[in-house]
C-alpha cells in the first residue's frame, strides 16, 4: 500500500482527488493539507511515499514548499497538479525536485498514471505539457535553464534584490566574479537591468 500525501487549498478539489485515488486498492490518501505549514507537517510525521502538490497556495508558493520537503523527506516523491501549465512552472518545479507535474485540465485517469509513474522512479509530465514540449530543444524551453549552477545563484540573489557586494559575501566570492556572472546571466536571458531580472523571478515564482 502506498501512502499519500494531499496538499491544496480548495476542499472540492481535495475531494474529488481522494476519491479518485481512494479507488485504487494499492494507494491510500493519509492526509490532506490545505497550505505549506500543515504539508510540511504531515510529512515530516508520516513519511508518505508521495506528495501530490498544487502550487497556488494561500501562504505563498508552492514551489519552495517543493523543495523544503525535498529536504524534510528525502525519500518521498513529489507530483505537481496545478492549473499552471506554462513551461517556466513546470521546469522550476522539476528543478526543484518534483517527479511529476500533472495539470488540471487533463482526464483524472492521468493523475492515477503519474503517480504510479513516479512511485516507479519515472519522470512524468501529463499529455498536455508532453505536447508542449514535443519538438522543442530543452535549452529553448526557458532561457533561465542556460544558466550555470553558480549564475543561477547570483540571478537569484540579485533578483532578491542583494547588491553584488552582498552577494559575493553570500556566495564567498569575490565581487569582479558576481559583476562577471552578472553580465553573462543578463547577457543569456536578455535583461537589460536587474529590475528585468526581478521581474523574471517573480514570473516563475522564484522569489518567494
Amino acid at each position: 500500500m502506498y501512502s499519500i500525501v494531499l496538499v491544496d487549498d480548495h476542499a472540492i478539489v481535495r475531494e474529488g482527488f481522494k476519491r479518485l485515488i481512494d479507488m485504487e486498492a494499492d494507494l491510500d490518501v493519509i492526509a490532506e493539507c490545505r497550505n505549506a505549514d500543515e504539508a510540511v507537517e504531515a510529512v515530516a510525521l508520516h513519511r508518505p511515499d508521495l506528495v501530490a502538490v498544487d502550487l497556488s497556495l494561500p501562504d505563498g508558493s508552492g514551489l519552495p514548499l517543493i523543495e523544503h520537503l525535498r529536504s524534510v523527506a528525502p525519500d518521498t516523491r513529489i507530483v505537481v497538479l496545478s492549473m499552471h501549465d506554462g513551461e517556466p512552472y513546470v521546469s522550476e518545479a522539476l528543478r526543484r525536485g518534483a517527479s511529476g507535474y500533472v495539470t488540471k485540465g487533463v482526464a483524472p485517469e492521468e493523475l492515477v498514471a503519474g503517480m504510479r509513474a513516479v512511485l516507479r522512479g519515472e519522470e512524468y509530465l501529463s499529455s498536455d505539457l508532453k505536447e508542449k514540449r514535443a519538438g522543442r530543444a530543452p535549452e529553448t524551453l526557458d532561457p533561465i535553464n542556460r544558466l550555470t549552477a553558480r549564475e543561477r545563484e547570483v540571478f537569484l540573489l540579485l533578483a532578491s534584490g542583494r547588491a553584488p557586494k552582498q552577494v559575493a559575501a553570500a556566495l564567498g566570492i569575490g565581487q569582479k566574479t558576481v559583476y562577471i556572472h552578472r553580465a553573462s546571466v543578463m547577457n543569456k536571458l536578455g535583461a537589460g537591468s536587474e529590475l528585468d531580472l526581478y521581474r523574471m523571478a517573480s514570473e516563475r515564482g522564484l522569489t518567494g
